[in-house]
């Protein structure tokens, strides 16, 4: 501590390299990690982050605290941000690493009601809504500053391991612009946040491309129920008979056998004049996979699952999936979404 009371400061790049050594830390001991990597200028680029950033500038309560939470949003500093219902919970880096959490109330229910009526007829689809393409007027019903979807200031209750005696200290503050930055890659956060069902703002049922009820599996429900725990050192091979009949089927596929007396020759290797040896085939090492839009769309479309069930393999929502295939390049994914991309990946490479 200075001699006027306040912690001593410290560089961003010393906050930084601490931020990943802790990062490390807490990943070496099993906690998933999540942090918050804004790229560029901008906290959010997209409807829904842009309008939590504006709705929390808007309160003149927070005018003090927020710019340094951007700044500290912006260098890196936070660590970890996880978002579920009613509840944020994040991990900054400062002169220590402190926790953050902040518990936001479920949308009052005759605020929602209202909201419904308002939107009726005017949103078309599920995608529509989570990638912003709304009317100006439904633009104004979600984002109005009392009546909309985003929290009031006294309907959030924010704590901080830090010092500060503020009510919302930079830490807090830049946990909330981390949420804004979040909901650019998952607007669906903001319902599970205010414990309200997405699909209740659209003016009729509509399905996405893949959610209805189709054929079964190509996989089959009993394999692909193992596809995510499957061992990948192990391969699975089917029974030893139909292997080898197989094998026979296609080696004699197109081939004329050569007759000396009643026995068959055994192929040999001219170069060697040897028969050539039959061992078992290296496995081949499964590629990296790399998650544009287009491959996760032929990956779901090669497992032959429909929208919901791929959703529910990977852990994440319908429309999360629906908005990565339409995503033109690399998608943002968090780690558990990509190793369950990656596992399913591997496994469909192994089948051929």
């Amino acid at each position: 501590m200075s001699r006027w009371g306040w912690a001593p400061y410290v560089p961003v790049a010393t906050r930084k390299a601490r931020a990943r050594r802790e990062m490390e830390k807490l990943r070496k001991k099993g906690k998933t990690i999540h942090p918050v990597d804004i790229q560029g200028r901008l906290m959010a680029r997209t409807f829904w982050g842009k309008g939590w950033c504006s709705h929390l500038e808007s309160f003149s309560d927070y005018e003090n605290r927020l710019p340094r939470g951007r700044t500290y949003a912006r260098n890196g500093s936070v660590c970890h941000l996880g978002i579920s219902a009613g509840k944020v919970e994040g991990i900054v880096c400062g002169t220590e690493m402190y926790k953050v959490a902040i518990s936001i109330k479920k949308l009052d229910r005759e605020k929602w009601a209202s909201i419904k009526r308002s939107c009726s007829g005017r949103i078309g689809s599920l995608l529509e809504l989570l990638q912003g393409r709304l009317s100006d007027e439904v633009m104004t019903i979600v984002t109005n500053q009392k009546q909309g979807l985003f929290p009031l200031p006294g309907e959030m209750s924010l704590a901080c391991t830090c010092p500060d005696w503020a009510v919302m200290c930079k830490h807090v503050a830049a946990v909330l612009y981390g949420v804004g930055n979040r909901l650019d890659s998952e607007p669906e956060l903001l319902f599970l946040l205010r414990g309200v069902e997405a699909s209740e703002l659209i003016s009729e049922e509509v399905s996405l491309p893949g959610l209805e009820s189709g054929p079964e599996d190509i996989l089959g429900e009993g394999s692909l129920g193992d596809i995510f725990g499957i061992d990948m050192d192990e391969e699975v091979l089917p029974a030893s008979s139909g292997k080898k009949a197989s094998q026979s089927k296609t080696r004699g596929k197109g081939k004329k056998s050569v007759k000396t007396g009643s026995a068959k020759k055994s192929p040999v290797n001219k170069a060697s004049n040897k028969a050539p040896k039959i061992g078992k085939k290296k496995k081949p090492v499964p590629e990296a996979f790399v998650p544009t839009g287009a491959n996760i769309r032929d990956l779901r479309s090669q497992a032959g699952l429909s929208v919901s069930r791929f959703a529910s393999r990977i852990g994440v929502t319908p429309g999360s999936v629906y908005r990565w295939e339409k995503t033109e390049g690399k998608c943002s994914l968090h780690d558990s979404c990509f190793k369950a991309l990656q596992k399913l990946h591997n496994v469909l490479s192994k089948q051929g």
